[in-house]
């Protein structure tokens, strides 16, 4: 089945309610966002976490010391990076992961599909096959509550790696949209929001036809 990523977690009651449905992953933003939470906020609210779902640290252009000592904390479990990093930055932080605390850290990259120039995403695609990281993730945008157009990818198995898919999704899109690109996991923000918060039942509605 696929996986779900609810992100943007910013109260102890959004933790209750991925708890409660058993949520994959959980999302933790420290890049500049309405969303964007501290070090010690994102401490407590990764505490009150189920033990199976995964704490995962958002990034844009982060310090590498910054993201080591969340995941030595095991604040974060999986670093996603939404900015420039490129191959250096991520051989760079696995490096530093295996120096410093003896683990590997999980990383997934995003792509940021923007443009219509469909060559050159699916040309981002193919090189990004061959990343250090371990998850690529689909995007339109740090956050941006929007769909990119799906019919840029190629979706002949042009992605090697377990990917993510992000970007505009909620109830009305997610079933058309597991079926276009069989991801290994969702990701959603402001499609499980009401008035900009958390919705319960936004999330069941998700995790139900998920389930289906």
């Amino acid at each position: 089945m696929v996986k779900i990523k609810i992100c943007g977690l910013k109260r102890a009651e959004d933790i209750e309610i991925i708890n409660k449905y058993n949520i994959d992953y959980g999302g933790l933003v420290f890049a500049k966002s309405p969303r964007q939470i501290s070090a010690k906020k994102a401490e407590k609210l990764s505490k009150l976490l189920n033990e199976n779902i995964c704490p995962v640290g958002v990034f844009v252009d982060e310090d590498i010391d910054f993201i080591l000592d969340l995941f030595s904390e095991n604040i974060i479990k999986i670093a996603q990076l939404h900015g420039k990093e490129d191959e250096e930055y991520i051989k760079k932080l696995k490096d530093k992961a295996h120096e410093k605390i003896n683990k590997h850290i999980p990383i997934i990259n995003s792509i940021e599909i923007k443009t219509d120039d469909t060559n050159n995403i699916n040309e981002k695609i193919l090189k990004l096959n061959n990343s250090l990281s371990d998850y690529l993730l689909l995007d339109s945008g740090k956050g941006s509550g929007k769909c990119f157009n799906w019919n840029l990818v190629n979706k002949n198995n042009i992605i090697q790696k377990p990917f993510f898919l992000a970007g505009g999704l909620n109830s009305n899109n997610i079933k058309l949209a597991i079926d276009e690109f069989n991801p290994y996991a969702i990701d959603i923000s402001s499609g499980v929001e009401k008035n900009k918060l958390k919705d319960e039942e936004k999330i069941k509605e998700i995790v139900e036809i998920v389930k289906q």
